[in-house]
């Protein structure tokens, strides 16, 4: 694990700490003692060379994007609070007045007084929205792995690569595969955006059951998958990309009570001597625009 890993990890675990003993009054030596153990655990099983390893072990100690979404339905109360006391005190100031002589300079102040204060919550609840969006963007930008599919992304895949090419003693076969989802502007257009979010999901799934725990999987953007293949000769990679066609193709998706039939495209190549990631995304990619030329629902291969 590297160095900078290493602090971002032992600062996920400080933090999520504090946050439970802060979160619960009633905390003990005991509990803490049982989380570190848990923590001890968790980094004695990470496997330095894998990335999924530590993402995932951070993951284990924090997920930010649920604190996040606290804070916001924490914000959202406080504000619906106030604007709640502020409704009141209209009413309260209506109620004053119903039955006796307007004084229309005292009511007026009431009101504006009432105003000002609904303006300034307008605005704090402003500053915390802008706030919290930016922890979001923060995360996404950091994060290795998608927010939708929760398979890796492509920073992931650009670090992944990068490593792999630079590596100059690897003495086993690794085959790229790019995988695309046929017609999917098409399926978006009939259905709807979230159902186009549905399927990328679904196909996420189908390829977390279907490849190895040392086989990587990473979202490579809008409908596009790339899927990196360890120790396979090209016959396994071709059989494995066929049956990956196959499995999508044969189960339907059922969302809001329509079946939905989904098809993709696969192209594959092989890591030769002196690739870098562009040259070997860029046959993977060539291998699939041939699948897509050839009629699409194909596998097709570019080795060199």
């Amino acid at each position: 694990m590297q160095k900078n890993d290493l602090k971002n990890l032992i600062k996920d675990i400080c933090e999520s700490l504090l946050e439970r003993i802060d979160s619960n009054e009633s905390s003990t030596k005991e509990q803490i003692i049982n989380y570190l153990r848990d923590s001890v655990d968790t980094i004695s099983n990470i496997n330095d060379e894998d990335i999924s390893s530590i993402e995932h072990a951070k993951a284990s100690f924090n997920n930010k994007y649920k604190d996040i979404l606290n804070q916001s339905l924490s914000s959202y109360e406080f504000s619906n609070n106030k604007f709640r006391e502020l409704t009141q005190l209209q009413e309260q100031t209506i109620g004053e007045y119903s039955n006796n002589c307007i004084d229309i300079p005292t009511l007026t102040s009431k009101f504006d007084e009432i105003q000002s204060h609904m303006t300034k919550e307008v605005e704090k609840a402003n500053k915390i929205i802008l706030n919290l969006t930016a922890k979001v963007k923060i995360l996404e930008e950091v994060s290795n792995l998608d927010a939708l599919t929760k398979v890796f992304n492509r920073r992931a895949l650009n670090t992944y690569l990068s490593d792999v090419c630079s590596n100059k003693d690897i003495n086993y076969n690794i085959h790229a595969l790019m995988l695309d989802i046929d017609d999917f502007k098409i399926i978006n257009d009939k259905y709807g955006h979230i159902t186009g979010d549905k399927i990328l999901i679904f196909i996420s799934n189908i390829l977390r059951k279907t490849l190895r725990d040392g086989d990587k999987i990473f979202r490579y953007g809008g409908e596009e998958f790339t899927i990196i293949l360890n120790r396979n000769n090209d016959e396994e990679c071709s059989l494995i990309a066929n049956r990956i066609l196959k499995l999508i193709s044969s189960n339907n998706l059922i969302y809001m009570g329509q079946k939905i039939s989904v098809t993709a495209s696969i192209g594959y190549t092989k890591l030769i001597k002196n690739d870098i990631p562009d040259t070997l995304l860029a046959r993977a990619d060539k291998a699939l625009y041939l699948s897509k030329h050839n009629g699409k629902n194909k596998v097709s291969g570019v080795m060199e």
